[in-house]
């Protein structure tokens, strides 16, 4: 049953200028308890929020979308955060061999058409796994891009509600944070890849460059869809 929108609106009225670990502490605790999942990439600024989760409830479920088209550095950086934090319950959800045989079978739909890429590859895994679940976090701030600009702590998706405890962080809240619990990096963001996804839609951030200028460049292409409703689902076809 989906949780009401009011839950959402009256979470935000009291716990939406809380600190990270008093939203987590709660979430976590009294309010949905085992009923939350946290929504991981396992990207350069996810350390930050596993940590928080862990330091509270290691049992946590952690999701992870394995589209099979992560850099092998990600998928090495995950393994080497859940045995450095000692996170007990991560899962791997992903797209069905039938769906990818059906909807990408030559592995080329990210290059003509990366919003069904995203449907069927991320949105619909991290949906059906959420589908147990009344509440989510995600690591979502502010500062990572125009479309989160005005992100709230709590909001809700349709189903669930949705929990950014780091919304209002900056980047050097998250680079010091980092520091003083000596959390290990993931090994691309020291060569230039600040915000990262999947291989093909991934490039190196040049200077001047805003931090997801190296996602699906030479698009117009901002988010994966995992944090909107995606416009379609993708049908067999070619370009």
């Amino acid at each position: 049953m989906p949780v009401p929108f009011s839950v959402a609106v009256e979470l935000q009225r009291r716990l939406g200028f809380a600190p990270p670990n008093r939203v987590l502490s709660a979430v976590l605790g009294e309010i949905f308890s085992s009923r939350t999942a946290v929504a991981s990439s396992f990207g350069p600024e996810s350390a930050v929020l596993l940590h928080l989760v862990a330091e509270i409830d290691a049992a946590t479920p952690v999701l992870f979308v394995d589209t099979g088209r992560h850099f092998r550095e990600t998928l090495e950086y995950r393994d080497l955060l859940i045995n450095h934090l000692g996170l007990r319950d991560v899962r791997s959800v992903g797209p069905s061999a039938e769906d990818v045989a059906r909807l990408d079978a030559d592995f080329s739909r990210a290059t003509w058409d990366p919003d069904g890429c995203c449907a069927f590859r991320k949105i619909a895994p991290l949906k059906q796994a959420l589908s147990g679940f009344d509440a989510w976090v995600t690591g979502r701030k502010r500062f990572q891009a125009r479309t989160r600009l005005d992100l709230p702590v709590f909001e809700h998706d349709g189903d669930h509600v949705k929990i950014n405890p780091l919304a209002s962080w900056t980047l050097n809240d998250i680079s010091d944070y980092v520091a003083v619990h000596r959390l290990p990096p993931h090994p691309l963001a020291i060569r230039g890849y600040p915000s990262i996804g999947c291989a093909p839609c991934t490039s190196t951030v040049r200077d001047g460059e805003s931090r997801r200028a190296g996602r699906w460049r030479g698009s117009e292409k901002t988010e994966c869809g995992i944090h909107r409703s995606p416009s379609y689902q993708p049908e067999k076809s070619s370009p």
